[in-house]
């Protein structure tokens, strides 16, 4: 890196008048990733890493952010924040294995870059959806209200980012609850190639908080007294007053959005402005001038630096490779569950299903004192179909939060409860919704586990299913969306028994579980159902029915639609009720069909791409010579859920399971 003595430093290091010890801390703090980059983009050039997304011009800002919290408040940083993860003391040669995807990286090759997070250094990485992050830190700063620890958490995002829906319910949520997050924004100047005019049009980025009621600033990002300064006083009001505060550091991005992307699109006088405002060389120069830092000393943090990264990266470049492993990357999808069953007592009362799952869910959070529920409406008015109606006078609105209307970033923070030690079970009002958080449901919870470890303790209560006459927006049984996702687990009961038992263990897992309720079966069906606290296994099917001539798989209402045309028909059925979908109890299902020999599967959803055409697949492939007659589907129509009575009925299965049976008995 050359040092340029002639020019002198454009900033005024002056504002903050720090110790020089401090400024010599936050020199080498600057110095460190501008030398880890420069020889990153030389082993680019050379093919020993696949990728790097630049940071260089950008280091004050995340080392000044690093630097004003302490050790145990977490950071979520991005691509171009290397300063954090240096800052942290993350001994090098983890970061280097993590960038060639080597065994000990962080993810065990599993994702690339910055894409990670620890524990033990209370980072937590981005994903490529960038709107999740600031939901996340909710999350996690909702957690440390909860522990009155007095801490605050720091989250990044770049100008582009601002952007998406969810940096917009985060930032809103953040007031609301008056969470202390600390948001940055590093307003560097491209999305990318698109330049800052073509992303937005308000003057400045702060000036959005006000619409949040939200306190904002606007720093020079590339000046490290000023970084670290103003940040110190923000983060000390904050730890003594919580609240959130949106800053916008003012800077620009040097190189390309990654390295084969170049800068072709930046003018070239731009980016010369930009060059006279690089963050490490004018406080270089400016320590110089004041006589704080030498030439001699300059010389040997230089050198003490090239020697560190060179001795780390021969311990990368020997640490061994990635070799395949195929139970463990099966196994590393889920987090083990090491919760012991609660076996159910004999004390029981008729109940409906409403009352089983409300009772479930008042018995966990006595259970979990660190079990928080969240979702619009629940809390006094205790929900639209009033399954936490009272539950605010007996654990509190801590524990028992109202939210916004704004899915996505309740997912999200729900993620960032558990990264901070809590539970989490999110309502959706109706399971419909879920299409507004889907991305952090499928993209954060499903995969963190197996990228980095970190478990997604998170329920999801999913209000669903038609014949109530709610039409295409609040009827919809859309768990193939979900099945489909390695890394989530689905429950769906069908009775109040089950959905209590199954509600217990769904909170007790420290996996995301999407927990399907259907509405029509609310209030219609009654149950005996234990008392006390219970558990029951998940990935259980249960036998409803026996019977030799055919077998009926199927789940939810299905279930009782299934029950009331085999009693109609006067057919020996098996009925076998799936309960769980993911993980399924395959055992259970070519059990029942190599004893009956020909089969029905039935759903309630539309039939193309559902449950029934992977569990038709999967008895082709493992019970063909058991099968008598062909497989037979039966689904709702492949159309939306229509509104009106009769136009429901004909959607729904009910009747055509009546003809596919007296088909599969006549074959």
């Amino acid at each position: 890196m050359e040092h340029q003595k002639t020019s002198a430093p454009i900033f005024d290091y002056s504002t903050y008048e720090l110790a020089p010890e401090i400024l010599l801390d936050l020199y080498k703090g600057i110095l460190l990733p501008r030398m880890i980059e420069e020889k990153m983009l030389i082993l680019l050039r050379q093919g020993k890493i696949s990728k790097w997304f630049s940071g260089i011009g950008q280091e004050a800002i995340s080392v000044g952010v690093a630097s004003v919290l302490q050790k145990e408040e977490y950071i979520l940083p991005m691509h171009r924040n290397l300063g954090v993860f240096t800052m942290r003391d993350i001994p090098l040669y983890r970061l280097f294995e993590q960038w060639q995807g080597k065994a000990n990286g962080f993810t065990k090759g599993r994702d690339r870059s910055f894409h990670f997070g620890t524990q033990e250094y209370n980072i937590v990485g981005m994903i490529s959806h960038l709107g999740p992050q600031f939901g996340v830190a909710d999350g996690i700063a909702l957690g440390n209200l909860l522990k009155n620890n007095g801490q605050v958490c720091a989250v990044f995002t770049g100008e582009g980012g601002t952007s998406e829906g969810d940096i917009h319910e985060a930032l809103n949520v953040a007031s609301v609850w008056q969470l202390p997050v600390l948001f940055c924004i590093e307003n560097n100047g491209y999305g990318l190639s698109t330049p800052t005019e073509e992303q937005y049009r308000c003057e400045h980025l702060a000036d959005r908080a006000q619409g949040y009621g939200m306190e904002s600033h606007i720093i020079e990002g590339n000046n490290i007294v000023a970084v670290y300064g103003k940040l110190k006083e923000i983060v000390e009001d904050m730890r003594q007053h919580p609240k959130p505060v949106l800053v916008e550091f003012k800077t620009f991005r040097m190189r390309g959005h990654e390295e084969a992307s170049g800068t072709k699109y930046v003018p070239q006088n731009l980016m010369d402005h930009w060059e006279e405002k690089d963050p490490v060389r004018n406080f270089e120069r400016y320590l110089m001038e004041t006589g704080i830092l030498s030439e001699t000393k300059n010389e040997t943090y230089k050198t003490t630096i090239k020697n560190e990264i060179d001795k780390h990266l021969e311990l990368a470049f020997n640490a061994p490779e990635i070799i395949p492993s195929l139970p463990e990357e099966l196994t590393d999808v889920f987090h083990q569950d090491e919760t012991p069953e609660v076996p159910p007592a004999t004390e029981t009362k008729e109940i409906r299903l409403v009352d089983a799952i409300s009772e479930g869910l008042r018995q966990s959070m006595e259970q979990h004192d660190n079990l928080v529920i969240m979702g619009q409406d629940i809390a006094e008015y205790g929900g639209v179909f009033k399954i936490t109606e009272g539950f605010v006078e007996v654990f509190g609105k801590d524990r028992v939060r109202n939210t916004p209307i704004c899915e996505s970033a309740i997912v999200s923070a729900a993620m960032g409860l558990s990264i901070n030690g809590f539970k989490a079970v999110m309502e959706m009002q109706f399971g419909d919704f879920v299409t507004s958080g889907f991305n952090p449901i499928v993209n954060y919870l499903a995969k963190s586990h197996y990228r980095w470890n970190q478990k997604a303790d998170v329920v999801i209560r999913m209000p669903c299913g038609a014949g109530v006459g709610a039409g295409p927006f609040h009827s919809q049984t859309n768990e193939a969306w979900f099945t489909h996702t390695p890394g989530l687990k689905v429950v769906y009961p069908a009775f109040p028994y089950d959905a209590k038992g199954l509600l217990a263990s769904a909170i007790n897992d420290p996996n995301p579980v999407l927990f399907f309720e259907h509405k029509a079966l609310y209030r219609s069906i009654r149950q005996e159902v234990p008392t006390d606290y219970y558990t029951l296994p998940l990935g259980k099917a249960a036998s409803i029915k026996e019977g030799t001539q055919l077998s009926i798989i199927t789940y939810g209402a299905g279930v009782h639609w299934a029950m009331k045309v085999v009693d109609s028909v006067a057919v020996s059925a098996d009925i076998i009720d799936l309960r769980t979908l993911t993980p399924l109890d395959t055992e259970a299902i070519f059990a029942s069909v190599r004893k009956t020999n020909k089969v029905i599967i039935l759903q309630e959803d539309s039939l193309f791409g559902g449950i029934a055409s992977d569990i038709a697949s999967l008895l082709a492939e493992h019970c063909f010579e058991a099968l008598d007659a062909p497989i037979k589907r039966v689904a709702s129509l492949e159309t939306p859920i229509p509104f009106a009575k009769a136009l429901e009925e004909q959607y729904l299965p009910k009747e055509r399971l009546k003809e596919a049976i007296h088909e599969l008995l006549a074959y």
